[in-house]
């Protein structure tokens, strides 16, 4: 599910710190309506700051960000969401003493005065994940690692995404629970969920995107869609294993 309307996401020239060390520096990239864009690089390439600038958690040097036309380069973390832009962070960020119930309602807490619409999205979680079904009651802090990971898409969706942020979303599960993961992510793409995908297994998220973003050191060095970066002879040697 696509579009040829102005993009969703507008991200021109943004850089961040930490302290002295620069994380991002000029990244412009965007991201229309109904896409799947992936996020590629190494290790420390600047892919999760990306996500928790955009998202409000990490503070902007530079740049602007524009979401639906309006500029939200200033805004908290609380308002950015109620626009509409839900991350799923790196690491899950589950929290632990609390139900996967629980976890879930407190994604939904900016809509918690539609009840119903609420009820309805946590089974629509449920329908994809059904083994957050039967662990509804339980701690969250004793699922498996793909459970949390699971929880965390489902806490995100719970905020009634408009654009959906994913962290790793693949980071340290077995290759049968990615596989999983990323069949839910195509799922809830080709629903109508416009998603900016940060991952490693750079192979396993240009499958599925539409268009990709290499990144090195905080810069963006390649730019194509994502059937183009997996045949490029450039990218499969560094980010593709051949």
């Amino acid at each position: 599910m696509r579009s040829t309307d102005e993009p969703l996401l507008a991200v021109e020239g943004l850089a961040s710190h930490y302290g002295p060390i620069r994380a991002l520096s000029g990244v412009s990239l965007t991201v229309r309506q109904g896409e799947l864009v992936a996020i590629v690089g190494a290790n420390g390439a600047g892919k999760s700051t990306l996500l928790r600038s955009l998202s409000a958690v990490q503070p902007k040097s530079a740049g602007t960000v524009r979401f639906a036309g309006a500029d939200i380069t200033r805004l908290p973390p609380h308002k950015v969401v109620a626009r509409g832009i839900c991350h799923a962070p790196e690491g899950r960020q589950v929290f632990a003493p609390l139900s996967v119930e629980d976890n879930l309602r407190l994604g939904a807490y900016p809509h918690r005065r539609d009840r119903a619409w609420v009820e309805r999205e946590i089974d629509r979680v449920y329908d994809l994940f059904p083994i957050l079904k039967e662990r509804r009651a339980q701690p969250a802090g004793t699922l498996s690692g793909g459970q949390q990971q699971m929880l965390s898409i489902g806490r995100a969706l719970l905020g009634r995404p408009r654009l959906l942020l994913l962290d790793e979303p693949s980071m340290g599960l077995a290759p049968l629970l990615v596989e999983e993961i990323f069949r839910v992510v195509q799922e809830l793409n080709q629903a109508g969920v416009t998603v900016l995908l940060v991952e490693q297994n750079a192979r396993a998220a240009l499958r599925i995107a539409h268009h990709g973003y290499v990144l090195e050191t905080g810069r963006v060095v390649m730019s194509a869609s994502a059937q183009e970066l997996l045949s490029d002879e450039a990218v499969r040697k560094a980010y593709l294993g051949h």
